[in-house]
């Protein structure tokens, strides 16, 4: 692993060792993925101001998110399928995580549980919560929640209706794999991951199976699942969860500034600008050209902007921090270094996006993640392709 420099290098090793319809399911976007390219060309076109002869010394990335100091301003995003891309991945990321001094966020759809994260890793954590048809099975989640120690409620938005995945569909994406030739075939040159998943018995989406009756094998979780996302979500839902919850709720999939208005009067504690990894509205904005209009939309608010999606590199974090965001997440950059090596490959992630974070803020002349803000940006590379009041 000393040979490993960035990301993509743990993209490449991942590749090689998650099965296909698994790391397809990760690297992948909806339609023709324009929006899932965007979300890294566009940070690319954003240029820093290099600058020399200024004491770096006793340089720091600790930052605050939701009250919370963390060791730098990324924590990992909730992600779907995670222990398909590793055996038992929720619980080894979560661990990397805690070690790290950042937040992990468990999804609705883990294939750990929250109990399982409760027990193997017992320390505080992010839950996201899809809002489903079934009320009575939200409210459980929730209490669940509680009961395992999460300290954040991150509510995602944007998936009232799943965007068209290609790849999926073709690859006949199932939780376990369907048992057809050419998945066979590709399991067959896993063996690694094979070995390690004959070892968990965590093979199922742990927060449903168990949970709600009536789901005894795949096909009927597959139909509960196709049915539960509600598309009649709207903001008196949120009210709704956050009465329920009690605690810090954090709203993810905000892609425009009125809705960034509307999060804040629902009573946000933080919104995270994200378009869901180019994965549901192929032709959206990346989350980084918006991001300058929503901070300005909620400025001298107390609502926290996070941005997600795109974030490949300590120099995505940085231009982000630069425009405004509090923090960030990160989803695929974790997953690539979990497909590659599991719980080391999760820390190897995060210790490539702090020493790149570290540098390029040293070279941008500042020794403190809270000094920076737009300074450091050269003014024609800002996005600003349109700006709501």
């Amino acid at each position: 692993m000393t040979v490993i420099t960035n990301i993509e290098d743990l993209r490449v090793i991942a590749k090689r060792r998650v099965p296909k319809m698994f790391y397809d399911y990760v690297d992948s976007g909806s339609w023709t993925e324009s929006t899932y390219r965007a979300n890294e060309s566009e940070f690319q076109k954003i240029k820093l101001i290099q600058k020399v002869a200024r004491n770096m010394e006793g340089r720091t990335l600790k930052r605050e998110m939701l009250g919370d100091m963390m060791s730098m301003p990324v924590c990992i995003a909730p992600t779907g399928l995670v222990g398909m891309v590793h055996p038992d991945g929720e619980i080894l990321a979560a661990r990397a995580a805690s070690n790290f001094g950042i937040r992990y966020t468990l999804s609705t759809m883990s294939i750990a549980s929250l109990e399982d994260i409760k027990r193997e890793v017992n320390q505080p954590f992010w839950f996201q919560l899809y809002v489903m048809r079934d009320r009575e099975f939200m409210l459980s989640l929730i209490e669940r929640a509680k009961a395992a120690g999460c300290d954040a409620l991150v509510i995602t938005l944007d998936l009232q209706m799943i965007g068209q995945r290609h790849i999926d569909l073709k690859n006949g994406l199932a939780v376990p794999p369907k048992p057809t030739i050419r998945n066979w075939i590709n399991l067959l040159t896993k063996q690694r991951w094979c070995w390690n998943m004959l070892k968990t018995k965590r093979r199922q989406f742990g927060n449903i199976v168990g949970y709600v009756k009536d789901i005894d094998d795949p096909s009927s979780l597959a139909a509960w699942t196709s049915q539960q996302f509600d598309p009649t979500l709207n903001w008196a839902d949120i009210e709704w969860i956050k009465n329920a919850w009690g605690g810090k709720i954090i709203l993810k999939g905000i892609l425009d500034a009125e809705d960034a208005k509307h999060a804040r009067d629902a009573g946000a504690d933080a919104i995270v600008v994200s378009n869901h990894g180019g994965r549901q509205l192929d032709g959206a904005l990346s989350s980084i050209e918006v991001l300058p209009s929503i901070v300005e939309a909620l400025r001298g608010s107390n609502t926290e902007v996070f941005l997600d999606s795109g974030i490949r590199s300590g120099q995505d974090v940085l231009k982000a921090i630069a425009l405004g965001a509090k923090g960030t997440m990160i989803g695929r950059s974790y997953l690539y270094g979990l497909g590659a090596y599991g719980e080391k490959g999760v820390t190897k992630a995060l210790e490539i996006i702090a020493n790149e974070l570290d540098l390029s803020m040293a070279f941008c002349g500042l020794t403190d993640i809270n000094q920076v803000d737009e300074k450091i940006l050269v003014p024609s590379t800002i996005p600003n392709p349109f700006k709501m009041n």
